[in-house]
């Protein structure tokens, strides 16, 4: 069959992809070896996948195609996240443009209209998914606020609680004061902003000398609880343990020695606010100082500070409290700082630490008294090789971030989410923890009189259950788990992989992934970030528009190493289209060459799945020396190819078919065989030539599939003598 002159990414991948899934091709089969099974990172239900999505469905679908053609049972699972502090920002959004408050809509009247609006949006991500390829098992889709996870997730939390492992603490935490609601670190961005550095006396009490603080925030200084130095500053060790008396308030405050004062930092002396800074907060813990908050949930003044101050925002105090410092003579000076500032990564409001009651999984403490801790479990398996890190340094970093964890703050304070299943009872009786039921009495008083906790989870913690958590509501759990890899961006190794590995292991006994691969950032061409205000993004849906997807999927795969940031641009993209119409006319070329194994195929297409393709004897006397190179060139390459999909170096063997097809084959093979393809040349030379480069073109296809899975099956499609109705589900080479 002669193929077109071009290949046209439109005509043929939406087709193709609507076939493979009414051919059932993506579910598991029965196979030989072990089952291989990823778990889809799920996308964000109500977004749009941008490019960083797209190197991970690719790599993901790579694995899946290659283990599918060993004939594995190869299980992919995709799902969806509720995403519960994005969503919700975004509804918020629409409701401000409808002119709707968002604070006064009734709790489960919004829950519904979030919900009716994420799942109104989810196919258009999942209709993404196919657009890149993605031939995961769609049967067994699942979504992060489906009732059969919630029903696990809620009795892990259980489980937690029994153990001693769950508690409500009064901790800082990141406030939000535009979304009202903590953030996790990972929600924070720090920012390096200008500010300025006041440096102010605190007068020494019964004394006429003074230590100075320098701070960028004087609006906090009215609730000091005390003024800390490094033990080892030698400026102050005769100050330790003196009283100052705290500027504008009047309050005596203790002088105290603590090692994570920065003798460097300023001038050595730090103003100790514990309800509005984590370090000051951990000081505080350590030497049991007071917490007064003076800027509440609104980023205004509290009543804890003098009446002036008052319903004053936080930068406006900040001005106030300079100019009566001034007027009192106690501002040494102001200098030019520039420092890092946490602020929301949806708003870009700057955060607000602030101490709040919260709900915590304890990372460090043994379940019980007994066993190991969440965090000491990670770093066993990690250590004794029960789960392996692809690129070894993230072990490192996951070692060095486990070294200094703290515990988890799972509340936050929004209404699109699982909501936490605990009940308070109205005398003040200790928390009612359940797996989800609703308690009909308390069972400490027997009162009836019970609310329930409206703080949900943070997504990370049911997300954290993702991999056994899918497999159980699916029915997969027994022959699929432990899953094979995790793959996804280094960015959220501690954030997502960590607490994956420490709830997998805590709830089953057994690590959720036996390998983890991270993979870099997307870059611009100039290694530059990609964001909206840059206007450098590129848009997966129109880069596959225009240059068809095995191209954009190559391009993120080609030169890019396990962990590395990654630089993409129109050009590389550009380059691996070129790379797909040389398949495609190479294909062309060889199918109109073919000669009488078309013809045979004509009258065999009852029988197509059962042709086999030409076979040689290794001794065939009639191949001529060009295609016996060709030929060992093949066997190496399907030997490396599969060598470096075994060890996840995709980008090498991606490069190495690259290599192959375009150089030896086309520009070297192609060549040399031509004059043996005339209608001059002599019939059993002729044949010997057809039959070699039928052998090479789809073994060739075989490798290139997992990578450029478009082009490759529209090229099957038309070959003749196929072993297989789809070359998705053909017998890898071997």
């Amino acid at each position: 069959m002669e193929l077109s002159k071009n290949f046209n990414p439109n005509e043929y991948e939406q087709e193709i992809y609507k076939k493979w899934e009414e051919g059932d091709f993506f579910a598991p089969k029965k196979g030989k070896g072990k089952p291989f099974c990823v778990i889809m990172p799920p996308p964000n239900s109500n977004g749009s996948l941008h490019a960083g999505h797209g190197v991970g469905i690719t790599l993901e679908d790579i694995m899946i195609r290659y283990h599918r053609m060993k004939g594995e049972p190869t299980l992919w699972l995709p799902g969806a996240d509720h995403a519960g502090f994005e969503t919700q920002v975004v509804y918020q959004k629409k409701l401000e443009k409808e002119g709707r408050n968002w604070f006064t809509i009734p709790r489960d009247q919004l829950y519904k209209e979030i919900s009716d609006f994420t799942l109104a949006n989810k196919s258009t991500m999942e209709n993404q998914l196919r657009r890149l390829g993605a031939s995961c098992d769609w049967s067994r889709e699942i979504f992060t606020l489906d009732e059969r996870i919630i029903k696990i997730v809620l009795q892990t939390f259980k489980k937690l609680s029994d153990d001693g492992l769950i508690y409500r603490g009064t901790r800082i935490i990141n406030w939000c004061v535009k979304h009202q609601t903590t953030l996790s670190d990972l929600e924070v961005k720090h920012e390096e902003k200008d500010g300025t550095l006041t440096h102010i006396k605190y007068p020494i009490k019964n004394s006429d000398k003074y230590i100075i603080v320098a701070t960028t925030r004087p609006e906090t200084m009215l609730g000091d609880t005390a003024v800390a130095v490094n033990p080892k500053d030698k400026r102050y060790k005769n100050l330790i343990g003196k009283i100052v008396i705290l500027p504008l308030i009047g309050r005596g405050i203790l002088i105290v020695a603590d090692a994570a004062v920065e003798m460097e930092f300023g001038t050595g002396a730090v103003k100790v606010t514990p309800a509005h800074d984590p370090l000051d907060f951990e000081i505080a813990e350590r030497h049991n100082l007071e917490k007064i908050q003076v800027i509440g949930k609104d980023g205004k003044m509290t009543d804890e500070v003098p009446e002036k101050y008052r319903g004053l925002k936080a930068e406006e105090a900040r001005l106030l409290v300079v100019e009566d410092l001034k007027a009192l003579g106690l501002v040494v000076k102001e200098e030019s700082h520039k420092h890092a500032v946490g602020v929301c990564y949806k708003c870009n409001r700057v955060i607000e630490p602030l101490v709040m009651p919260q709900w915590f999984v304890a990372m460090t403490k043994k379940p019980n008294g007994n066993g190991l801790s969440l965090r000491d479990a990670v770093v066993k398996a990690v250590k004794e090789g029960n789960v392996e890190f692809v690129t070894k340094k993230f072990e490192k970093i996951l070692f060095h971030w486990l070294k200094n964890i703290h515990d988890w703050n799972i509340s936050r304070q929004i209404v699109w989410g699982i909501r936490i299943p605990v009940w308070y009872c109205a005398k003040n009786c200790p928390p009612i923890v359940t797996a989800g039921e609703t308690p009909v009495k308390c069972p400490h008083c027997g009162g009836t009189k019970l609310t329930q906790e409206t703080d949900v989870f943070d997504t990370w913690f049911s997300s954290g259950q993702w991999p056994f958590a899918t497999l159980q509501a699916t029915g997969d759990f027994k022959q699929f788990y432990s899953t094979s890899v995790m793959e996804t961006g280094w960015d959220i190794l501690p954030f997502w992989v960590m607490r994956m590995l420490a709830l997998g292991i805590y709830i089953t006994g057994k690590v959720p992934f036996k390998y983890v691969y991270l993979h870099g950032m997307v870059r611009d061409k100039d290694r530059q970030k990609m964001s909206k205000s840059k206007g450098n993004v590129i848009d997966p849906l129109g880069v596959i528009d225009l240059y068809g997807a095995d191209a954009f999927r190559m391009a993120l795969v080609f030169g890019v190493s396990a962990g590395n940031d990654m630089a993409i641009s129109e050009d590389k993209i550009r380059a691996h289209r070129n790379f797909a119409n040389k398949i495609w006319n190479a294909s062309r070329f060889v199918m109109m060459n073919l000669g009488s194994h078309c013809e045979e195929s004509q009258t065999t297409k009852q029988s197509r799945a059962t042709t086999r393709s030409p076979r040689f004897a290794r001794d065939d006397i009639n191949l001529h020396q060009t295609d016996k190179v060709i030929l060992k060139k093949l066997a190496d390459t399907i030997k490396k190819v599969t060598k470096y999909l075994d060890k996840f170096e995709f980008h090498l063997a991606a490069e190495e078919i690259y290599q192959f097809f375009w150089h030896e084959f086309c520009d070297k093979y192609l060549e040399e065989v031509k004059p043996r393809l005339i209608p001059d040349a002599t019939t059993k030379d002729k044949a010997v030539a057809q039959a070699v480069l039928y052998k090479v073109l789809i073994d060739s296809l075989k490798l290139l599939h997992p990578f450029m899975p478009f082009v490759t099956e529209a090229v099957y499609q038309m070959m003749p003598k196929k072993e297989k109705k789809f070359l998705i589900i053909e017998n890898w080479p071997v």
